[in-house]
């Protein structure tokens, strides 16, 4: 199974976790920093995407990604995935 985390082993996904959710809070705070910067602007947009888009694969170490868009396309949650995946969308 290509799309299904569980077969890397429970030590191996926590590691990918925590690498990818570092990443992202590194980029997000890289982003903000840089938004005082001449053309900041662009710069926080396209690494504060690259830190959502960090975070998100974080949890799919942990949940695997199917489950992870079946969880994010649930009917509480679908306005709220939208909205994200349009704004980081339009970000870029």
């Amino acid at each position: 199974k290509v799309l299904d985390a569980s077969t890397l082993s429970f030590g191996t996904r926590l590691r990918w976790f925590a690498i990818c959710f570092v990443a992202g809070i590194v980029c997000s705070v890289l982003g903000t920093a840089l938004l005082w910067l001449p053309k900041g602007i662009k710069l926080f947009a396209v690494f504060y995407t690259l830190g959502n888009i960090a975070a998100l694969a974080s949890t799919c170490f942990l949940m695997g990604p199917l489950k992870q868009l079946k969880a994010m396309f649930e009917s509480k949650r679908l306005i709220a995935t939208v909205v994200m995946l349009v704004n980081m969308l339009s970000l870029l």
